[in-house]
This record gives C-alpha cells, structure tokens and sequence, in this order.
C-alpha cells in the first residue's frame, strides 16, 4: 500500500511540475519579441480601452493613440504611481494625413508603429521597472531602436513613471 501511495503522490507531482511548467510557457508572448527586453505585442490589445490620443508634429507627423490593459487603466483611473507590475500600455501609430472629405480634419494613413511597455518591477529594475518592444508590421524593429527606449523615458518623464502619456478623462 505504501509503494502505491508513493506512486500516486509521485504522478501528481508530475502532473502539477507539467502544470506549472505549462503556465509559465503560457505567460510568453505567443509572437515575436522584441530584442533586449523580451516584451511581444499582447494578446487583444486592439479592443483595449483608450488612454488618450496624441498628434505628433515633424518630422514624424503622425496620429497616435495609447491604450491599456486593466491594470494600467485602473492605475490611470486611480492616479497610482508608480503603475503596479502587470501594466501594460501600447501606442498604435499612423502617419498623419488631411482628410479628403472634410479639410480641416486629420485622419490616419499608414500604419508606422506600434509600441508596448510592460512593467514588471524585479524583470526590467535595471529599466525603471519597464521593458519596451517597438514592432514595425508586427515584427520587432532592430536592437538599435531599442536602445533608444529606455534612454528617451528615463530623460524626459522619469518623475512620472518612466510614462510620457496622461489620461484623457
């Protein structure tokens, strides 16, 4: 009866070791990431809800809208900073156009980019608690744009989080 118990308890640890491992696979970005931080586009952020839109001037010219997952949004919502881990803004980009059907209006042309950050305080403590990824046609753009994330924030909006975009209420 013992060397059944001791299989029985042995198969369950097996079971939950293959569990456990099957969840942390899960958690990975299912796409391409992005080198340096490892951060892929996340899953349904297209019906994310809207933080705040943003028009870029020159030389960029561009129509921009952030989203966020619940998380965010609910730090957004509550004014908490820093933003907890599990935060995750995107920043969908398009080249900014005149709209044929009504002048004084801007619409959006070409898709450019889209932009992630992921805080995850103990991953990316070397980054402000932030991993970014930049993808160009959903392909994670070069090593050398990426360098350029961390540098960008930390210069310009580190007192707010490493987060250069305010909730539009």
């Amino acid at each position: 009866m013992k060397t059944f118990r001791v299989a029985v308890l042995s198969g369950v640890a097996g079971v939950l070791a293959l569990g456990t491992g099957y969840m942390a696979f899960a958690d990975a970005p299912a796409g391409p990431v992005s080198p340096i931080y490892g951060v892929g586009l996340p899953e349904g952020y297209r019906d994310w809800p809207l933080v705040a839109p943003a028009q870029e001037a020159a030389p960029l010219d561009e129509l921009r809208v952030v989203v966020a997952n619940p998380t965010a949004l609910h730090a957004y919502r509550q004014n908490v900073r820093p933003f907890p881990d599990g935060s995750v803004l995107v920043k969908l980009a398009w080249k900014h156009e005149q709209s044929p059907d009504f002048a004084p209006a801007s619409i959006p042309g070409a898709a450019t980019t889209v932009q992630v950050m992921v805080k995850d305080s103990k991953r990316y403590a070397a980054t402000g608690g932030w991993g970014y990824g930049r993808f160009i046609n959903d392909q994670p753009a070069d090593e050398a744009q990426h360098q350029t994330c961390y540098a960008c924030h930390s210069s310009r909006v580190k007192d707010r989080d490493y987060v250069f975009t305010r909730y539009a209420q």
